[in-house]
């Protein structure tokens, strides 16, 4: 397990079953679970907030006559801010992104194509204090019921489920996180995307599930 895992990597399992080997890669086995559970219940949620929000952005673009996916310039133009002394152009890191989606499926590409080219980072910030009155206001606040809090209902549930995928992807320990909480926030994320989805993904999850198969035995390591 060692050579396996790397010494670093197993040392916070065999910490959380008090050092007992066998123990350890019965609690890593357990973490492959959950983290598998959770990337099922996040993809669902990924692609549905990608959809919406390509899908009000195209229904609503008031840009060049190029799609907003070909609009880069357009949809993020250079937005000034003071960070750490000096101006930076906040949009700087969306543009990219897309420009870059865009050279990966080439000039031919669908826009579809190009939206599937692009992270979840990409969409997660999209939501955040930088991009509201360039994106949130025109675009994307008609996603959400009205009365749906940019910041509380949106972007804070994004940005920890952004981060929990990430932690999921790179296969990192779970075993210290309140997952019970952070599913909660798939569902409820879901529903405000589309009542019908959040349901779906709550009745069909197989978190709750491999959570109650969490080895009781188990100390919780952060």
């Amino acid at each position: 397990m060692r050579r396996w895992l790397s010494a670093a990597r197993l040392a916070k399992y065999s910490t959380a079953a008090g050092g007992d080997i066998g123990r350890a890669l019965a609690l890593y086995e357990w973490n492959s679970r959950i983290s598998a559970a959770l990337m099922r219940d996040l993809g669902h949620i990924e692609v549905g907030l990608r959809n919406a929000y390509a899908a009000v952005i195209e229904r609503y673009w008031a840009g060049s006559p190029l799609h907003w996916t070909r609009s880069s310039q357009a949809l993020f133009p250079p937005v000034f801010r003071m960070r750490d002394g000096r101006q930076v152009d906040i949009n700087t890191q969306q543009r990219a992104q897309l420009e870059q989606a865009c050279e990966r499926v080439g000039p031919e590409g669908a826009p579809g194509k190009v939206i599937a080219e692009l992270t979840f980072g990409f969409w997660r910030f999209l939501s955040s204090s930088a991009h509201e009155k360039t994106v949130w206001v025109p675009y994307l606040h008609q996603v959400f019921p009205p009365g749906t809090d940019r910041k509380r209902d949106v972007d804070s549930k994004v940005a920890t489920l952004n981060r929990l995928r990430n932690r999921v992807a790179h296969h990192e320990p779970l075993i210290g996180e309140n997952l019970s909480r952070e599913a909660a926030k798939i569902s409820a994320l879901g529903g405000l995307l589309d009542r019908d989805l959040g349901a779906y993904v709550a009745a069909t999850s197989s978190v709750p599930e491999v959570l109650s198969e969490r080895p009781v035995w188990a100390r919780l390591v952060g």
